[in-house]
């Protein structure tokens, strides 16, 4: 057992966990955050990215105590209270979700997308930086017209307080 320090979505987190526990896992099952999702264990398909110190991470493939003394950004920490974050008002708007699996995950990689390319950022390079990410739906259109929707809009600053 390892003792794990760290903040997520804003609140000091400090539980003991098993040495090979994933992050995933970590929030999922200690943290009762189930927004993160769980999609083949293999850090294929992305459905399970989240922020660590800003930057966006498959959490399948980083252990908790990794992230010990890190900031992590979930789904749930997104969102201010009821106002939706500006990517996810984007996929709500222009229907970037379909079955809503894939959605939590291509969500977070959006936000860190934007973060780095900014608000002129091109669809061919939305698709690049997407590849990481799976949607079985094949909803890839509405998901990209969503992240250059909300990079447009954002003037790049998608970002949330991390």
């Amino acid at each position: 057992m390892v003792s794990v320090s760290l903040t997520v979505n804003g609140k000091a987190v400090t539980r003991e966990v098993e040495d090979r526990t994933l992050l995933v896992g970590f929030l999922r099952e200690t943290l009762g955050l189930t927004g993160t999702h769980v999609g083949c264990d293999t850090s294929q398909c992305g459905a399970c990215v989240v922020h660590v110190d800003g930057v966006a991470v498959k959490s399948c493939t980083m252990l908790a105590a990794q992230a010990d003394g890190c900031a992590v950004l979930t789904i749930e920490g997104l969102a201010q209270g009821d106002q939706l974050h500006p990517v996810q008002a984007a996929f709500r708007e222009h229907h970037g979700l379909q079955c809503g699996f894939c959605t939590p995950g291509m969500i977070m990689a959006a936000v860190d997308i934007i973060r780095r390319h900014g608000p002129g950022i091109d669809e061919t390079t939305i698709r690049h930086e997407l590849e990481g990410n799976i949607c079985r739906c094949t909803g890839y259109h509405n998901i990209v017209k969503a992240v250059k929707a909300a990079a447009e809009q954002s003037g790049g600053m998608a970002e949330a307080a991390e």
